[in-house]
């Protein structure tokens, strides 16, 4: 899709939200508009109303909506004085919008827009279609809860989600993407492949079963491999720190709404959010000499952040997860460098697990929420952008939408029904060195700031395997699985035959299981395709007196018969 593309489908989908709150406002006169933009393939519009919405409310908006979109309504834009704006929102009673304008006030704006579709009037800066005949494909698909400006003491409004499109075949494109997202979604795959499960005494944290704590280890395990090639040692840094190190860090300015605080011995402490402050503690113990650097730093931290309950989703919306944390510390001429080896460490790493589409994206400045000045920030900006250019690739660019502390590139992979996930980052940090007064010793002797970078390449294990889980159908790859053979007996005279030849492939590492029940041998059969595993090896009086196995793999119709010693050797 092309820039100007992307524009236009932005423009659609939040003309879309104007008539979604058009079409509220007619069920419920009394409702406060809160906001409604565009999002990827979408919209939502966020409300305050006078009763709880249902699933079935949402025909009957959509049925309003299409009979507005039908009168070919004109998006008509008008400005205000800033004071005339007040006193209209006061008047139509939308205490929210109010609020919004007293921000423009205070931040110097002396005029503002708004937008008029019919009787409906909106405060808006646009901009928006010419009329309503050019919504061709609009769906509402979910409600979901959020707070007014993201603020849990602030009032809970009623978000409801919708998509646009340029045409009813992009809209059946779509529809046909979620039946089959809806196939592969990672939570109904946990419970089936065993692997976590989710229990309201946690919210927000996964519970890991024996088949899933294999796969969470293994790729820890995998990731550690990797670190060690690279020149990257392994730390560990503690779960709660005080309060202070989180303020000289910036983090409890600028992140305090997503850390869980309790108070000891008079003391505020926090359970870490990220691991950087901690590791920031742990390089200032030594003052290294330049030909140290760089230093690289590994951590497999677990981090806690309090996200709101209504976007809590399986691995991928979580309260508790594990990071595959990195910081390295080098000399200013040492950064490109290193941006590069992180970024072919990345996609070398995104296709070993089967993930060859992938797309890189700077993200920039954030417009209030950032620490250090706009020089600092356009040289990191201007380091990511030249380690792109040595590697020939292209970038997008996610205007404001860096961490506080610093630019980052953000790794979105493909998956195999066309999705993108934003997975790893890599971001550039001038100013951690600076409030941890971390130094090295340079080659005149003198001390020096090193630049920081902040590295995850899986991000959250807990994500990763939710992304991995929908891309392979939960058809994990081989290395992954914690059960890679299961015997399938024909018959209970045949289970002592079954249990000696699984002995026999667990002594030569093949992670092998048996199937025992009393269930028929189709059965048996069924649940080994469910499970996802990748080989079934029945064994009946054939096998026995042959000492063949006859296998069953993944993904094939046909089955073969071949020795125990030449399947060891094909595995």
């Amino acid at each position: 899709m092309n820039k100007d593309s992307k524009i236009d489908n932005e423009t659609l989908r939040h003309s879309a939200s104007h008539i979604l709150a058009t079409a509220v406002l007619e069920m419920f006169p009394d409702a406060k508009l809160g906001i409604g933009p565009a999002i990827e393939d979408g919209f939502y519009y966020d409300f305050l109303l006078p009763r709880t919405l249902i699933p079935e409310d949402l025909p009957l908006i959509e049925k309003k909506m299409q009979h507005l979109i039908k009168q070919n309504l004109k998006f008509e834009k008008y400005e205000e004085p800033i004071e005339e704006a007040e006193k209209f929102l006061h008047k139509t009673k939308q205490d929210l919008k109010v609020e919004l304008v007293a921000g423009l006030k205070e931040d110097g704006e002396t005029k503002v827009s708004f937008y008029k579709t019919g009787n409906f009037v909106d405060l808006c800066k646009g901009p928006h279609i010419d009329s309503t005949n050019k919504l061709k494909a609009v769906k509402l698909t979910h409600i979901s809860g959020s707070y007014w400006r993201g603020d849990n003491e602030r009032p809970q409004l009623q978000r409801i989600y919708g998509v646009a499109f340029n045409s009813k075949e992009e809209l059946k494109e779509w529809e046909e993407r979620m039946r089959e997202s809806a196939k592969r979604d990672h939570r109904e795959l946990g419970k089936k492949l065993d692997l976590f499960s989710f229990h309201h005494e946690a919210p927000g944290a996964a519970f890991w079963h024996p088949r899933g704590k294999f796969v969470y280890d293994q790729m820890v395990n995998f990731m550690k491999a990797e670190n060690e090639k690279r020149g990257y040692e392994e730390i560990a840094t503690p779960i709660v720190l005080s309060s202070e190190l989180w303020k000289q860090s910036g983090h409890y300015e600028n992140f305090k709404e997503n850390m869980y605080f309790t108070d000891f011995e008079e003391r505020e402490f926090a359970v870490k959010p990220m691991n950087c402050p901690g590791g920031c503690q742990l390089f200032a113990e030594k003052l290294p000499s330049y030909r140290e650097l760089p230093i690289r730093h590994a951590e497999f931290g677990i981090v806690h952040r309090l996200e709101l309950s209504g976007v809590l989703h399986g691995l991928l919306r979580v309260r508790q997860f594990t990071q595959d944390d990195a910081h390295i510390y080098c000399t200013p001429e040492q950064l490109e460098d290193e941006i590069v080896k992180i970024i072919e460490y990345t996609t070398d790493v995104y296709k070993s697990f089967g993930f060859e589409n992938f797309e890189l994206f700077i993200a920039t400045k954030p417009e209030k929420k950032a620490i250090g000045d706009d020089t600092t920030w356009q040289k990191a900006t201007n380091a990511l952008e030249n380690a792109m250019r040595k590697l020939k690739l292209d970038w997008g660019v996610k205007e404001g939408e860096g961490a506080f502390y610093g630019p980052k590139i953000e790794f979105n992979v493909k998956d195999a029904i066309g999705r993108n996930w934003q997975l790893g980052t890599c971001q550039i940090d001038f100013n951690l060195p600076e409030r941890f007064d971390l130094n090295y010793i340079g080659e005149d002797g003198e001390k020096h700031r090193p630049v920081m970078i902040h590295r995850a390449i899986i991000g959250s294990f807990e994500r990763f395997l939710a992304v991995l889980l929908e891309h392979t159908a939960g058809d994990l790859p081989l290395f992954l699985q914690s059960e890679v053979a299961r015997i399938i007996p024909v018959a209970s005279e045949f289970a002592k035959e079954g249990e000696k030849i699984m002995k026999e492939l667990k002594s030569k590492g093949v992670r092998t299981g048996i199937d025992l029940s009393n269930d028929s041998l189709s059965k048996k059969v069924r649940n080994g395709e469910l499970m996802k595993i990748p080989y079934l090896l029945v064994v009946g009086e054939k096998e026995a007196k042959s000492g063949k196995l006859t296998v069953r793999e993944r993904g094939k119709e046909k089955q073969e018969t071949i020795s125990i010693a030449d399947f060891i050797k094909n595995f």
